[in-house]
């Protein structure tokens, strides 16, 4: 009995102590009801976005470092490249170092002046103006960009080498006037465009040209244009010269005076051989008879009248016209269908043929009315004469003249041409028949059109 009294105090105590280390319950705690775990969830859900959009920003302000950054290293990289532009050697030409700004402004000249002097023939030359130039074969060697870098450097040379000789020769000039005049050019132009002077210089003479900085370069042109015609008045023709020099050149210089009519086939677009060869004996027979018509003494105008489409009929009916009648025409403006017949030897008044042009399918009827030399083409002679030497002369100076490519743009200059010299001057040689030909074409056709 003492026994069992004695475990069950020891109990109690060991209960009394284990007790001790319990948490206390606490008397009127609050129990987590399912609202306010939804409140613990909109805390949570709080922090989470927060940090997400703390994220967020720190991106944000990371990409926008890298595009400021970005901007920076572009606008860094144009900077050097305008000073690059402006300041570094780009080509070497003689003694002479050139800037891209000073290429540049040789460049565009170049191309400038090609494109107007031969605005009427681009749509037939293969150029397209407004794609890059260094896209587009200008031969089968050469790109276009090519061909303008080599007149570019042509003219610079030029240049260089006379503007160096005139100083040695001890030549000067005052350019004040046709700098001025130069200025108000530039005004005019620009106002005509429709932009400031200041875009028109980037427009016309490069990306980093202004008024102020290509004003060397526009009056050394002045200076070595002024030179050059002081070469020419020291080259001046005598009158035995000029009288020498056309009789070795007199088809160049004559004139003929002449009647002509132009049958032309009407052929549909695919007509085979057949139908070319019996359309063109069917002209040939007309033109023919109206040969022999006037060798009767009819009247040439009156056979055009007769012959004419109900179109052109009007043209000849006009006796005091004379439309069929062509006056003062050098050999190099008439189709060659024609010319040689005209400018034989020993041609005189009233002579009259028929001639075939294959090439166009038409048959003239040509008279011959007369040959001449008209006297104000000496001067023509007598300049032709001076520029030959003055031209020689230069081209003399620019034979130690050497290009060096400083930055390896000048690609034409990698072109060999030992092999293909001779058949490219044949080529250019035959192309400049073949733009007479078709100038000469073109003009007849147009003056005797719908025949």
């Amino acid at each position: 009995m003492a026994q069992q009294e004695a475990g069950k105090k020891t109990q109690q105590n060991a209960q009394h102590t284990a007790g001790k280390n319990m948490p206390e319950a606490k008397t009127g705690e609050k129990v987590q009801t399912k609202y306010d775990r939804k409140i613990e969830a909109r805390k949570q859900q709080k922090i989470k976005e927060a940090r997400q959009d703390k994220i967020a920003k720190i991106t944000a302000f990371s990409v926008c470092a890298v595009v400021v950054l970005a901007a920076a290293l572009s606008i860094g990289t144009s900077v050097v490249r305008k000073n690059s532009a402006l300041n570094g050697a780009y080509v070497k030409v003689g003694d002479h170092e050139l800037t891209q700004l000073e290429y540049d402004y040789y460049y565009n000249s170049a191309v400038n002046n090609y494109l107007t002097t031969y605005s009427s023939l681009m749509p037939y030359m293969g150029l397209d103006t407004s794609s890059d130039f260094d896209k587009q074969q200008y031969s089968e060697d050469m790109t276009w960009k090519d061909m303008f870098d080599e007149m570019a450097v042509e003219q610079i040379k030029q240049t260089k080498v006379m503007v160096k000789d005139a100083g040695e020769k001890g030549f000067t000039y005052d350019d004040t006037e046709d700098y001025d005049n130069f200025l108000n050019s530039l005004q005019f132009y620009a106002d005509n465009a429709g932009v400031s002077v200041k875009e028109y210089c980037k427009q016309n003479f490069g990306e980093y040209a202004t008024q102020k900085n290509i004003e060397s370069f526009v009056r050394e042109n002045l200076l070595a244009s002024a030179y050059y015609s002081h070469l020419l008045e020291e080259n001046a023709a005598s009158d035995e010269e000029v009288s020498a020099y056309y009789d070795e050149h007199k088809l160049d210089y004559d004139k003929v005076d002449y009647r002509s009519f132009i049958f032309t086939a009407e052929l549909a677009d695919d007509a085979d051989e057949a139908a070319i060869s019996d359309a063109m004996k069917e002209l040939e027979g007309k033109a023919n008879a109206m040969m022999e018509a006037r060798k009767g003494g009819e009247d040439f105008e009156a056979l055009c009248v007769e012959n004419a489409s109900e179109d052109a009929k009007a043209n000849y009916e006009d006796a005091e016209s004379e439309y069929s009648l062509t006056e003062g025409r050098y050999f190099s403006g008439i189709s060659t269908a024609i010319s040689g017949w005209l400018y034989e030897e020993g041609r005189k008044e009233g002579d009259i043929t028929v001639l075939a042009d294959e090439n166009t399918h038409q048959y003239y009827v040509v008279e011959f009315v007369k040959r001449y030399f008209d006297e104000a083409d000496n001067e023509n002679i007598a300049n032709t004469i001076a520029s030959e030497r003055a031209s020689e002369y230069v081209a003399g100076l620019m034979e130690a003249c050497q290009v060096v490519d400083v930055k390896g743009e000048l690609k034409y200059l990698t072109i060999d041409r030992t092999e293909s010299s001779d058949a490219d001057a044949e080529a250019e040689s035959g192309g400049e028949n073949e733009g007479e030909d078709t100038a000469a074409d073109g003009e007849a056709s147009a003056e005797k059109a719908d025949e």
